[in-house]
């Protein structure tokens, strides 16, 4: 089978560069990553996975679940409940989970509450659980916006949270977490 390059679009930013560097990513073989998505802007939540998944593949990951919530606010409720679900099963449990969704401001403050809330609920089980939930969720003013963070000059957010799940991965297999 022939080895796949990949080459990665990212934001330009002096202060950024090493965040796509994948490699010294290659002992986290088969390393277990779990997906909680939205359904709420699904073709935008559905690209973030898609770069998931290309990075996962690149790197021999496995995507372990996808589990689909209504709307943002529910991601970390879902993300415990997953974690917790794996309790007797730690062989197959994922090593990390990865939160996706795009939350657009309209015009009432549903925008800032919505986003507050779920930022401080991924906060919360970074702390909590034994294994790293990786923020995914854009958080924009327009959908145009996503899409450049899709593809465009800004990168590829769903390849990144994965690059960043198999990076946090990796560290919690060298130190023993």
């Amino acid at each position: 089978m022939a080895k796949r390059e990949f080459s990665f679009t990212m934001a330009q930013s002096q202060h950024s560069l090493s965040l796509l560097d994948t490699g010294s990513l290659g002992s986290v073989k088969q390393a277990r990553i779990a997906i909680v998505y939205t359904e709420w802007n699904d073709k935008i939540v559905s690209e973030q996975i898609k770069g998931c998944e290309r990075i996962a593949e690149a790197h021999g990951a496995i995507i372990t679940e996808k589990l689909a919530v209504p709307g943002s606010f529910e991601i970390p409720f879902a993300c415990k409940q997953l974690y917790l679900s794996y309790e007797e099963d730690e062989e197959n449990a994922p090593e990390a989970i990865i939160a996706f969704g795009a939350v657009i401001r309209g015009g009432t403050p549903h925008f800032e509450y919505v986003c507050k809330a779920v930022t401080e609920g991924i906060l919360e089980l970074n702390l909590m659980l034994s294994i790293p939930t990786i923020f995914g969720v854009l958080t924009l003013d327009t959908e145009e916006q996503a899409w450049e963070r899709l593809g465009g000059a800004h990168g590829h957010k769903g390849e990144e949270a994965a690059i960043t799940a198999l990076k946090m991965i990796k560290n919690s297999r060298a130190k023993g977490f």
